[in-house]
């Protein structure tokens, strides 16, 4: 809500990027789903979700037709914080119909509403990055241009063995459960993140412009988009480069995490430093072994694509994971430093395709 609240009406209902909701409509929708679950589905009771679903269920209104048709920013308010209530009081004092519900049990609902409440709260703040790079200006001033860093990348060993990923309910997502058992080869991954600095190294090598760095996808991809450099940074008139956020431009500093790039770039970028995204896995056990720095800074590509793990049951309907392992998502881990606590967990599965560059994305080595 307080995301939100500060905006105008036009800001409220504009889409600044093709593959994100109206800030607004966030909003409902995350509300909607709320109600949806305690109400209708715990509690029998369709009176405040019937009137609004064709709104608030992504497949029933395309994305360019939301910020037309949500209620007005004062009118939302006013939604939004009385089904808020009204559920925060139910949950406080549950009848026997909530309490003993099977959704109810170890509190997974809550737990659940609260992690889909996390990830559209991230992509509230991709929303506000749209809005402000439609606002950047090419007289911003740098007052310490970015300088390229060759990458000198410190690694960290891990003994090839068995391992166990995956995460438990209540708390993990379906994609997460059950728990895995795997097997893994020796092998060395950076303890960081690549950075704004060494990314800037292979824009300036020619990175962008080197067919052999590319997969077929991704310089087909590069050729249509004509992409040369990060989706979160700019450059001024001067001819340096300044990154922008949610509130707006800001000094790159060179040792910080680069974030906003596709999974393309990514694999360019690691062909180019001679190595290789990790799998899941191998990020995982790193993750839980502690040898990772800086992992929640921006959510790192993997190698694979979004599988079901052996056991996978979809959980608690078929749309959440299921419909995306469709060999065209790939997996993404660690998190950015937007992302809420509730879903910052080593075993957390973040899914895209490949050329998406909005979210708040970079990589992490491993040989």
């Amino acid at each position: 809500m307080a995301l939100a609240w500060p905006l105008d009406e036009d800001s409220f209902r504009r889409q600044f990027h093709p593959e994100l909701s109206p800030l607004g409509w966030h909003l409902g929708h995350c509300t909607y789903t709320e109600c949806y679950w305690l109400q209708e589905i715990v509690q029998q009771d369709s009176r405040f979700t019937a009137p609004v679903k064709k709104l608030y269920t992504p497949p029933l209104t395309p994305k360019p037709e939301r910020g037309k048709k949500i209620p007005a920013p004062e009118a939302m308010k006013q939604w939004v914080s009385e089904l808020q209530s009204m559920n925060y009081e139910a949950l406080a004092t549950p009848a026997a119909s909530i309490s003993e519900h099977p959704l109810m049990q170890d509190d997974y609902l809550v737990l659940f509403l609260i992690q889909h409440y996390s990830q559209h709260y991230e992509n509230m703040v991709m929303v506000l990055t749209q809005q402000a790079l439609a606002q950047a200006t090419p007289d911003h001033p740098v007052e310490h241009p970015l300088l390229a860093r060759e990458p000198a990348p410190e690694f960290c060993n891990v003994r090839a063995g068995h391992y166990r990923v995956g995460g438990k309910a209540p708390s993990a997502c379906d994609n997460e459960i059950p728990e895995q058992m795997v097997t893994l080869g020796p092998y060395c991954i950076a303890r960081k993140p690549v950075c704004n600095g060494e990314f800037l190294a292979f824009m300036e090598d020619g990175g962008y412009t080197r067919r052999g760095l590319w997969s077929d996808s991704g310089w087909h991809w590069l050729q249509q988009e004509k992409i040369t450099g990060p989706q979160h940074w700019r450059m001024n008139a001067a001819g340096h480069w300044y990154g922008v956020g949610p509130r707006g431009g800001h000094t790159l500093q060179a040792d910080d995490v680069l974030n906003g790039i596709s999974r393309y770039e990514a694999e360019a970028y690691a062909n180019w430093a001679g190595g290789h995204l990790p799998h899941e896995h191998q990020w995982e056990v790193a993750c839980r072994l502690h040898k990772l720095e800086d992992s929640g800074r921006a959510w790192e590509w993997c190698d694979n694509h979004f599988y079901p793990y052996v056991g996978f049951s979809p959980f608690p309907y078929r749309e959440y994971s299921q419909a995306w392992f469709d060999n065209r998502h790939y997996t993404l881990r660690g998190g950015s430093i937007h992302t809420r606590p509730a879903i910052r967990r080593a075993s957390f599965r973040n899914f895209y395709t490949a050329d998406k560059r909005h979210i708040f994305a970079g990589l992490r080595l491993v040989y």
